[in-house]
């Protein structure tokens, strides 16, 4: 039985396959690229594989030789197979002969970008739409598209089914086991991390409980745009002896190099009738689930009302920061299949905050509130009609994703969309 979960990028993976020589799939672990490129590939190296691997080395054309598409699985092993890669297809740029992936950029970096030569595509998480919570009725693409289109359709999924989507993990591999089980494969992703990750990339770390406990303080301010300074200190409450800041910028640097954590950027428009936005990025990891597992909470906890891990300054409960950080996992996906990006927007003084802003490559855009309700009131759309006001024909449209049942239309013309029910 073909246990393969479609995935949205699967279509953009299609078209670009079809029309451009070079293709690297790049993402944390577990997400699913080699599956998803060995759909299509015809000759493949594994480069995981240290008996394949020392093969390579002592003949590193075999590499670049074969039936396409030619599929070089963990190129960052081997990083030189990148400038191998960009010279065949400088060659030959015919359409469709090489596909990459990679779980982190080398500590070694290639010779040359590869740009004009390699195309990058970021591969996530599964997205609710692609876990089979239900029938997604409302497309990101219509939103975008500016014509405000009706909003229909219904889902099943209550606040307990989002608290068991966030702790179950957007890993495909993962999402059939038993809660022990994927609580001890979430356990081993961390410890993977951790124990080995840092060192593959060159990164010596001298205390590795440190780098845990900063872990955790960055999973304890998913959601929010806490200060460095603030996630260190809430690493290390009661200690005279902090880490310096160099050392805690290096944990930050290599997390992105894994694709393990992917903060929101801030918005800044160029337009001058937005003012006095203030910058700072907006902390998230890969997959929620992984924030739950450092954070030492399952689904009950969450639903419960539950706080765990370092003290961190937040709105509202850790559930809500979760669910927002499964909803912007979710928006990413979706955005990427419109060619759009994803930030967020804050005044400097907090008086004004949206969660999501979706921007069109013409600056044109969508602004998404996320809130953990089913019941959505004027209050809680205040911060769109703002934004309303101040950017005119700009906002393409504007929504509030929810834990609710019924996508709808408010009077004011606001989406109202359960998150279970968008997709790309």
């Amino acid at each position: 039985m073909d246990r393969y979960i479609a995935r949205i990028v699967d279509d953009e993976l299609g078209e670009l396959v079809a029309g451009l020589p070079a293709i690297s799939i790049e993402g944390p672990r577990a997400v699913g690229k080699t599956e998803t490129a060995l759909r299509r590939a015809r000759t493949v190296h594994r480069l995981d594989d240290a008996r394949h691997q020392e093969i390579l080395r002592a003949e590193p054309e075999r590499l670049v030789a074969g039936e396409p598409p030619i599929l070089i699985d963990e190129w960052q092993r081997m990083p030189y197979s990148w400038d191998l890669v960009r010279r065949a297809v400088d060659r030959d740029p015919a359409a469709g002969r090489f596909l990459l992936t990679g779980s982190a950029a080398p500590a070694e970096a290639p010779t040359h970008s590869g740009a004009g030569r390699i195309v990058t595509v970021r591969m996530r998480p599964l997205s609710l739409a692609e876990r089979g919570t239900g029938r997604a009725t409302v497309a990101l693409s219509g939103l975008l598209s500016g014509r405000r289109p009706p909003l229909e359709g219904s889902s099943d999924l209550r606040l307990a089914d989002y608290a068991d989507e966030i702790v179950r993990s957007g890993f495909p591999a993962m999402r059939t086991l038993s809660p022990r089980l994927l609580g001890v494969q979430l356990d081993g992703y961390v410890d993977r991390i951790v124990e080995h990750d840092f060192d593959d990339l060159g990164r010596n770390v001298r205390d590795r409980r440190a780098l845990r406990s900063w872990l955790t303080a960055f999973a304890a301010a998913t959601s929010t745009s806490a200060s460095y300074a603030t996630i260190r200190d809430a690493a290390t409450p009661g200690e005279p002896d902090k880490p310096a800041r160099s050392t805690t910028i290096a944990y930050r640097r290599v997390l992105e190099q894994l694709w393990m954590i992917e903060e929101v950027p801030a918005w800044l428009p160029t337009s001058n009738r937005l003012t006095r936005l203030a910058a700072s990025p907006v902390h998230q990891l890969a997959d929620p689930a992984l924030a739950a597992r450092l954070l030492g909470v399952d689904a009950g906890a969450l639903v419960d009302g539950a706080d765990a891990g370092p003290a961190m300054p937040r709105d509202g409960t850790l559930l809500g920061a979760l669910f927002e950080s499964l909803v912007t996992l979710s928006v990413r996906v979706y955005a990427q299949a419109n060619e759009a990006r994803v930030s967020h927007l804050r005044t400097r003084a907090g008086e004004r905050e949206i969660d999501l802003i979706v921007e069109r490559a013409d600056g044109r855009v969508v602004a998404l509130e996320v809130k953990l309700s089913a019941l959505i009131d004027d209050n809680d759309v205040r911060h769109l009609h703002w934004l309303a006001g101040r950017i005119g024909p700009n906002l393409l449209d504007a929504a509030v994703i929810t834990t609710g049942q019924q996508a709808y239309r408010r009077h004011d013309g606001i989406g109202v969309i359960p998150a279970a029910l968008l997709t790309a």
